[in-house]
């Protein structure tokens, strides 16, 4: 199937996920855009796809957008199999939404749905507690410091290579502690997911960025063990459970595939 060339000058039809032809909308949901489109469901066969209209005219990417699309997902998911889509997918009208997208890739959809029924991704998300960290860096490695000793108080250029050394000591301490802890979290929830992601770090003072797919019958249990931890990191890591939000780290190759061939990606 050939990417859509919308017409600037006409509204587009913005896809933000597949979902069940079952799924009930609340009246007035709002999507991305200035002014925001009013969200609305298209249906084909056992599929459909929550779409809203945008003005080409005007760009898309700002952080309401983002929050906005990213959020009428998260809460679909909350109550049905979600394939989300890339941030910035359009087609050019409904009809190409139902023949084109849904019709067109039915059985991967389908299939995909199927197997995330009854299952959400979380992600659980610490951070270091910054002077805690240190301590613990230096307390456990009696090189860094004797440089940090060595660097304390004194002048910054004068010492700037014994800085370098330090902050590559730390970074690499930081790296392994995280990897380690990484791990006790694979461990807490062993058992309890189903798949399981490793984010990349977006700070140097990220602990754990772990993405996780749960069955809906044991996110209790799975709110439980990451509690446990929380409390036997406290005033060392600050550990959070995000969720339930769309499976985006779940999503294979259907939802790629459509979002590659179906839409443009706006900047």
């Amino acid at each position: 199937m050939a990417v859509q060339d919308t017409d600037t000058r006409k509204p587009a039809v913005y896809v933000y996920g597949i979902l069940p032809a079952d799924i009930e909308l609340e009246p007035g949901a709002a999507g991305v855009g200035d002014p925001p489109g009013e969200v609305r469901v298209v249906r084909r066969g056992d599929l459909a796809a929550l779409v809203s209209d945008v003005d080409l005219t005007k760009p898309l990417g700002r952080p309401d957008d983002l929050f906005a699309h990213e959020g009428l997902l998260d809460a679909a998911a909350a109550e049905v199999p979600v394939l989300p889509l890339r941030f910035g997918a359009l087609v050019s009208s409904d009809d190409a939404v139902a023949e084109e997208l849904l019709q067109g890739h039915r059985d991967e959809f389908v299939t995909a749905l199927s197997q995330l029924e009854d299952r959400v991704e979380y992600v659980v998300r610490g951070r270091y507690d910054e002077q805690g960290i240190l301590r613990e860096v230096l307390g456990g490695n009696p090189p860094a410091a004797r440089l940090a000793n060595q660097i304390r108080g004194a002048d910054p250029d004068a010492t700037r290579e014994l800085r370098i050394q330090l902050g590559e000591i730390l970074n690499s301490e930081v790296a392994a502690k995280r990897e380690k802890d990484t791990r006790a979290v694979g461990d807490a929830v062993d058992g309890l997911v189903e798949a399981s992601v490793v984010r990349p770090p977006s700070s140097e003072l990220d602990a754990v960025y772990i993405a996780l797919l749960v069955r809906t019958d044991a996110v209790d249990d799975l709110e439980e063990a990451v509690s446990r931890l929380a409390n036997d990191w406290a005033g060392r890591v600050d550990l959070n459970l995000i969720g339930p939000l769309a499976a985006y780290d779940f999503v294979g190759a259907p939802a790629a595939t459509a979002a590659a061939t179906a839409h443009r990606e706006l900047t």
